[in-house]
């Protein structure tokens, strides 16, 4: 019987101990019913077998995991550029750290399990709705190649939530290397501890960057590999039209993970300063806006972390200001080479930007469907092959000329047809989770049907492969359908 129990511990984040963590106990979830599972996230965990009631109970939070107190981790933030002093998991527990098939650490997290001490009167419960959209998000990203935390069950439950409605309540799963974020470094920056500041920085060296520790200054090859990650990071974001939301200094990974699938969603009708988040009346985190913000959730960082990289105050900044500044090279390298991809250009030719740029114009100016033209792409010849991008770019005139640079840059690398398609098809996605799709599956759940669910998730697995039957799924939402609202609560 799969059991987390039985899985290797490897309790090395829960060795840290107070003031890191608090023991927390879940509360316990009436009527819980397994949503959906995802056997092969379970598989390389290395549970084994069908999910049980014993193991649903566990990822319902009402059976412990043997030997393993859960936790609740405490954290400060930026929030909408705003200094939040003390924060931490307000309604996510860490149930069992473990040793996966590959030998690797995993820590698995419920969200939804019922207060905490961070939890700020809330509730500490998620609701069906962003349970959904968080467990399918995860999948799908991964799917993409795109770091994330990943999400290994659905548990839903009759208990009744309230939000901007009455809803009901539901918990993820969710496993990840570290939930550890930029905001954890903040708190004990901030508050002056700088013993406790080291001691989580070296937690996180021996864990995940070990190969660091022979360095002559491993904390800040540390930082520096923070910032090259999540430069990188922010490109897949961008060249996939993903827009994250809450871009707070506390929903950062340290890893260079995505990290908390809140008000995200995946552009639509294509427009630079889209903003996903209703909440976010001023666009801080609109997509456009999206590097800059990285560049200054990681100045906040190494601002915390100033107490690690030299005792004399001066060379502390100076050795901070040099790995801040890795990161805009670091992100236009990365982003060229992504956009390069989308294209199918294999080499670095003077012009790329500005031809990359007239391109995601002509989608601006009239908002086309930024996953379905650039897959459109593929279908494109040396003497034809217009009609799919023509189908998404109206401005027909505007796109023939376009067209007529575009064949001469790939005339210029001797670019061959069929080879290019294939690479394009494989960095372009066909299928990605759009907000229709999810709400779908969510209202079908509303109503106790899981086959939308089951094959929404299925279908995101392949996200690059034309699928038997996936062409709806494929689809932009009909023009001139009113968007989704999307809110923190999401």
């Amino acid at each position: 019987m799969p059991d987390l129990s039985r899985l290797p511990a490897d309790p090395r984040s829960a060795a840290l101990g107070e003031p890191f963590f608090t023991p927390t106990a879940a509360t316990p979830l009436p009527e819980p019913r397994l949503l959906h599972f995802n056997t092969a996230l379970a598989e390389d965990l290395g549970l084994e077998g069908a999910p049980d009631q014993g193991l649903l109970a566990q990822l319902a939070g009402n059976a412990a995991v043997a030997g393993y107190p859960a936790l609740a981790g405490v954290y400060a933030g930026h929030q909408f550029g705003q200094w939040v002093p003390r924060l931490g998991d307000g309604r996510a527990l860490l149930i069992a750290e473990i040793r996966d098939r590959r030998g690797q650490h995993q820590e698995l997290q419920l969200k939804g399990a019922g207060p905490t001490p961070y939890s700020r009167f809330g509730d500490g419960r998620a609701v069906l709705r962003s349970s959904v959209r968080e467990y399918l998000a995860s999948e799908a990203m991964h799917a993409l190649g795109v770091p994330t935390t990943r999400a290994l069950s659905l548990v839903g439950s009759p208990l009744p939530v309230q939000r901007e409605t009455r809803e009901t309540a539901a918990i993820v799963c969710r496993v990840a290397p570290s939930f550890l974020r930029f905001g954890h470094l903040e708190y004990f920056y901030y508050r002056d501890q700088p013993e406790a500041l080291r001691r989580l920085a070296d937690h996180l060296l021996q864990l995940h960057h070990p190969e660091l520790l022979e360095r002559p200054q491993p904390y800040a090859a540390w930082l520096a590999a923070v910032v090259d990650a999540t430069a990188a990071l922010m490109a897949q974001w961008q060249a996939l039209g993903f827009c994250h939301g809450v871009m707070n200094t506390d929903n950062m990974s340290l890893l260079g993970l995505t990290l908390d699938y809140g008000p995200f969603g995946f552009q639509d009708g294509f427009a630079a300063g889209h903003i996903c988040n209703h909440s976010d009346e001023g666009g801080r985190y609109a997509y456009d806006q999206q590097p800059q913000v990285a560049h200054w959730n990681l100045s906040r960082l190494l601002q915390a972390s100033l107490p690690l990289l030299h005792e004399d105050g001066e060379a502390a900044v100076e050795l901070a200001t040099g790995i801040l500044n890795r990161y805009p090279p670091a992100y236009t390298g990365a982003m060229m080479n992504r956009w390069r991809a989308k294209f199918g250009w294999q080499d670095a030719h003077h012009g790329d930007r500005e031809l990359i740029n007239r391109f995601l114009n002509l989608l601006d100016r009239e908002q086309a469907d930024f996953t379905r033209a650039f897959r459109a792409l593929a279908a494109l010849h040396a003497e034809g092959g217009e009609q799919a991008l023509r189908a998404e770019i109206h401005d027909h005139a505007g796109l023939d000329a376009w067209l007529g640079d575009y064949r001469a840059r790939l005339r210029a690398e001797q670019s061959e047809d069929a080879a290019r398609a294939a690479r394009l098809n494989a960095v372009n996605p066909l299928y990605v989770l759009r907000n229709h799709l999810a709400q779908d599956a969510i209202t079908a759940l509303e109503q106790g049907h899981s086959g939308p669910l089951e094959r929404l998730f299925a279908r995101l697995q392949r996200p690059y492969e034309a699928q038997p039957g996936g062409e709806a799924d494929a689809q932009a939402p009909v023009r001139g359908t009113p968007a989704l609202a999307i809110s923190c609560s999401s």
